[in-house]
């Protein structure tokens, strides 16, 4: 009898133990399945974000794009913008796409394939290389050329990637050609390089893509 009221006594605090013990780890699990779907979340949304922002780049010429049909046929292919602003898609043939968005080339495509070749086509276009969104640099500079556009590009980190001044250039007489929006030709925007070195910083202005850095020749 004392044994076997020893053995209640020890399967009693036994189940108290265990019941502690699973009343402890359970609102971890809860908590570490939450912390999961957050994170998941947030990188749902980082991804949904990204996707809206390349959907809004505007094609130019020399960007590479990829456009994919998912149904009713499989097709995909790999379209670099010629110099005229165009690319070549089955079926269809040249399409103009320059000055457009992906979203629109998209609606573009889907519209056409439409129209005598598929039904209820779907189609995606993505962005595979930015290669429009380019400046240049002419005149007495080391290294003159087009470069690509990155964020916060001003006229001084611009000659900065030529190679800098020859030592013809001047750096008080520098111009950036900047193309009309609504007529044709250019502005012309006169930035002295030397007043920025001097700490005016106000006149290193942030170049736009197309624009054109001429440094002109000093007068020795």
């Amino acid at each position: 009898k004392v044994q076997s009221k020893r053995g209640g006594i020890m399967r009693k605090i036994f189940l108290v133990v265990f019941s502690g013990a699973i009343f402890v780890c359970l609102p971890a699990v809860f908590l570490a399945s939450a912390d999961e779907n957050k994170v998941s979340g947030e990188s749902v949304q980082d991804r949904r974000i990204v996707s809206e922002e390349s959907k809004e780049y505007i094609v130019g010429v020399d960007d590479v794009i990829m456009i994919s049909v998912l149904r009713p046929e499989n097709i995909s292919t790999i379209a670099t913008v010629a110099p005229d602003g165009t690319i070549s898609f089955p079926y269809i043939g040249q399409l103009q796409v320059k000055g457009l968005s992906l979203s629109e080339i998209q609606e573009l495509i889907q519209k056409q394939l439409a129209e005598g070749y598929m039904k209820y086509p779907v189609v995606v276009v993505t962005l595979k290389e930015s290669n429009s969104r380019k400046f240049f640099v002419y005149g007495e500079v080391a290294k003159p050329g087009g470069y690509l556009l990155d964020e916060n590009t001003t006229v001084l980190k611009a000659i900065s990637r030529a190679g800098g001044f020859t030592k013809y250039g001047s750096a008080s007489n520098v111009k950036v050609l900047r193309e009309r929006k609504e007529a044709r030709g250019y502005d012309i925007l006169r930035i002295n390089i030397k007043s920025i070195m001097n700490g005016n910083s106000q006149d290193d202005i942030l170049l736009q893509p197309g624009d054109i850095v001429v440094v002109s020749e000093g007068v020795f």
